[in-house]
């Protein structure tokens, strides 16, 4: 979020430091940034793979083929409609070539939670956060595989029927696109493991080598794979998979902290470009029917509705979403980022060059797309920002609310009263005088324990602690408990309060003996 901010501020829209919508007139943009953001996701991915426990994918299998299936797809067709309903001037068929921009998840604007920051340990089960770190690492490849699908249909020629266009989808995209790919990646992964296996073995190489091998293994899979043809960010996520499948240099892959170094290092970089090329002009454009309020309750709209009416209806079909409350947290937290920046770039390289102004619905699409899914990023990167400092406040707020109901009201000073929960001992002082008396020796001297200089505390378990009230020696231990002080064990002894008072002896350096 602070980045986007700073990307704004250098940006052309204030201070115009960082412009790359200015560098070569323009011209260049589109294609500078489909391969800044194709190296980022590539990075991003194969961190999410390399990280996941030992054959993640494969032991929860029935959880990964929900999220990728019913609920990427329902998805797809709901953030649709919403773009049909707000934007009239799209066909159906056009707001989902839109909608595959923005159906999948993004791992950087999720670190807070699946990372290895306090809140992430201390309030994030591991198994939630390993299934956020799949999910967004897999729906790439399937988003892809949507964005081609309504683009066969949507450039078919006259002469060929839908039938024929999703055939072709299937055999070209699916199969040589997407399949080939995972292949490559897993081949790459898995010859790379058995070569840093053999280097350790052998003490050929240290830990501070493996950062910058795990970044070289991802861009080499990455390149590989666009010589080939292949999705490059599918097989960048099959290699790391690959590469951490067996376990066996998870202590390693922990201890380099990759991840955590790619989400610093790339995540500031890459939301900086984001904020400095933000289209804001573009929100308000009667050719294109996009009007700001409707822009604003589109966003809205689809980052709230995407997925929680369908992740909430398969709960029970994912073991992995014990109950409600987890399945709406994981909807919550699907935020669109750089990845969606990055379809949304592939899907305007495979459009016809737009004329501006628009005269062909082709047209209107290819000027449309930028503009909306820079609108929900704009608003996810806020949204899912301010959703952990919310969680931590609101978290905060309801704890000290329960400790007052539990431990007593506010006082003026608005700090809690706890006198009129404590429990009166002046009966117990009265009944503990008609036993024999209890003796502290802490100067070889009988005392009553009766005496003012000694205070009692009645425990709930029965035991009866007499202290000596020194006030060198005895602090408070809290502002808001003035009646609890705190002395050192080798000052006070505790009786059960069945048993007869015992007496016994103790110097101020420890208890030396007891005398019944």
């Amino acid at each position: 979020m602070l980045a986007v901010t700073f990307g704004i501020l250098l940006g052309p829209h204030v201070a115009g430091v960082f412009d790359p919508r200015s560098w070569n007139k323009g011209q260049d943009f589109a294609e500078v940034s489909l391969e800044v953001t194709r190296i980022i996701v590539a990075l991003d991915v194969f961190s999410v793979g390399v990280e996941l426990p030992p054959a993640y994918l494969l032991r929860h299998w029935r959880t990964m083929l929900c999220l990728l299936g019913p609920v990427m797809l329902a998805g797809w067709f709901i953030a649709g409609a919403f773009i049909l309903i707000f934007v009239p001037s799209l066909t159906y068929l056009e707001a989902l070539v839109i909608s595959a921009c923005i159906c999948p998840t993004d791992i950087l604007l999720a670190t807070s939670v699946v990372g290895k920051g306090n809140y992430a340990k201390n309030h994030v089960p591991a198994h939630l956060r390993h299934l956020l770190q799949a999910e967004a690492g897999t729906n790439d490849g399937i988003a892809i595989l949507f964005l081609y699908l309504a683009m066969f249909i949507l450039l078919r020629s006259k002469d060929h029927s839908v039938g024929h266009a999703i055939g072709s989808w299937a055999i070209l995209i699916l199969l040589y696109h997407i399949l080939l790919a995972i292949i490559m990646g897993a081949v790459i992964g898995f010859f790379a493991r058995i070569l840093l296996r053999f280097c350790k073995r052998r003490l050929l190489m240290d830990n501070e080598s493996m950062v910058p091998m795990y970044i070289s293994l991802a861009l080499l899979t990455a390149g590989v794979c666009i010589l080939a043809g292949t999705e490059d960010i599918v097989a960048a996520f099959a290699c790391g998979t690959a590469f951490g499948w067996g376990g066996h240099l998870s202590e390693e892959i922990e201890a380099s902290n990759f991840s955590e170094i790619v989400s610093h290092l790339v995540n500031i970089f890459a939301f900086i470009y984001v904020g400095a090329t933000i289209p804001f002009k573009a929100w308000n454009d009667a050719i294109l029917t996009l009007v700001p309020w409707k822009m604003v309750l589109l966003a809205l709209a689809i980052l709230l509705l995407r997925r929680l009416p369908i992740m909430l209806l398969l709960r029970r079909l994912m073991p992995e979403l014990k109950t409600d409350r987890e399945a709406l947290f994981c909807a919550h937290f699907g935020p669109v980022g750089v990845s969606g920046l990055f379809i949304s770039f592939l899907a305007v390289r495979k459009l016809p060059e737009p004329q501006i102004p628009a005269k062909s619905s082709l047209d209107v699409l290819a000027l449309t797309i930028q503009p909306i899914v820079y609108l929900v990023i704009f608003f996810s990167v806020f949204i899912h920002g301010l959703s952990i400092p919310f969680f931590t406040v609101t978290k905060e707020i309801h704890s000290r609310a329960s400790s007052i109901r539990r431990s007593g009201s506010v006082s003026s000073n608005n700090r809690p009263s706890f006198g009129q929960y404590r429990r009166s001992t002046s009966s117990y002082r009265q009944s503990t005088s008609q036993r024999p008396n209890g003796v502290i020796a802490s100067d070889n001297q009988p005392r009553d324990v009766t005496s003012p200089r000694y205070s009692t505390t009645i425990y709930r378990s029965g035991a009866l602690q007499f202290e000596e009230l020194d006030p060198f020696q005895s602090t408070a231990v809290s502002p808001i408990l003035p009646q609890v002080s705190a002395v050192s064990p080798f000052q006070s002894i505790s009786i059960p309060q069945d048993a007869g008072l015992e007496a016994g002896t103790h110097s101020r350096q420890g208890i030396g003996s007891t005398n019944q």
